[in-house]
């Protein structure tokens, strides 16, 4: 029987701030409406491939690993109103500053269907800021900062049926990713992340996780928020000159929401 991860209502963004440091994941529950939930889904099920953006969409050959009546979208926030309105929600983007400094950005962000059949990915990382000797990473002194965490809006009553994201608490002490072979860490299983539509777990890129395949008759959706800190190039394809910001988002867009998608109005040591 597959292991259920441990989700605390935390009440506030210090004891949140801890979990995410500690055992590399924040749960915050009930962020979405059932109607914006709705929005999101009706938004990803319009949404057409870009490319040579790298969007992917299910091939003859499942070149990808996607399933029927799959789809992976990036620079989501570009595309609708819906999505570009997760870029600030409160109680989340709230956590984010308060992990990356209130000046960080995003990076990115994802729109996910994915179709029953879906198959499991294998565990990995995100992205491992500092390598570490084992024997350093088990010191208790030594502290990696976060770096890059990403937000995950589930969009569904999560199920085992369904596919949901595993992950291994405490992971991203680990210092490195996961081989191939791996499925656990100093005898921690990978865990089962059961949330309803519309909650959001948020978790740094070196933990230890990974999609699980949909055996379900229904389709899977998820949007993600990649935020890192200023000094964290964004990944916006087809990059340079090619990408270019929505104007009609733009003109609506607040403060934040401007220095989230890159406009820092305060100088740094490069800019």
């Amino acid at each position: 029987m597959p292991q259920k991860i441990l989700l605390e209502k935390r009440q506030n963004i210090r004891d949140q701030l801890h979990d995410l440091q500690k055992s590399g994941y924040a749960y915050i529950p009930s962020v979405l409406t059932n109607s914006e939930i709705n929005q999101l889904k009706e938004a990803i099920d319009r949404l057409e491939p870009i490319l040579e953006a790298n969007d992917l969409l299910r091939d003859p050959g499942d070149k990808q690993g996607l399933a029927e009546d799959s789809i992976h979208v990036k620079n989501a926030f570009n595309r609708k109103r819906v999505f570009f309105n997760c870029l600030d929600r409160p109680r989340v983007i709230e956590l984010a500053e308060a992990a990356l400094g209130e000046d960080c950005h995003i990076i990115g962000m994802s729109a996910w269907r994915s179709g029953p059949g879906r198959p499991d990915q294998h565990l990995h990382v995100d992205w491992i800021p500092i390598p570490l000797p084992a024997d350093v990473a088990a010191d208790p002194r030594v502290e990696v900062p976060i770096f890059i965490a990403t937000a995950h809006y589930y969009l569904n009553d999560i199920t085992e049926e369904l596919g949901p994201t595993k992950m291994i608490p405490g992971s991203h002490r680990a210092g490195r990713a996961p081989e191939e072979h791996e499925l656990e860490w100093k005898g921690e299983p990978e865990q089962s992340v059961i949330v309803n539509a519309g909650d959001v777990v948020m978790f740094r890129s070196d933990m230890w996780h990974r999609g699980s395949g949909n055996n379900s008759k229904e389709s899977r959706y998820l949007v993600q928020v990649h935020y890192s800190s200023r000094w964290i190039a964004q990944r916006m394809p087809p990059y340079l000159n090619k990408f270019t910001f929505d104007e009609d988002l733009l003109t609506n867009a607040t403060p934040r929401q401007l220095r989230l998608l890159g406009d820092h109005v305060v100088p740094g040591n490069y800019t």
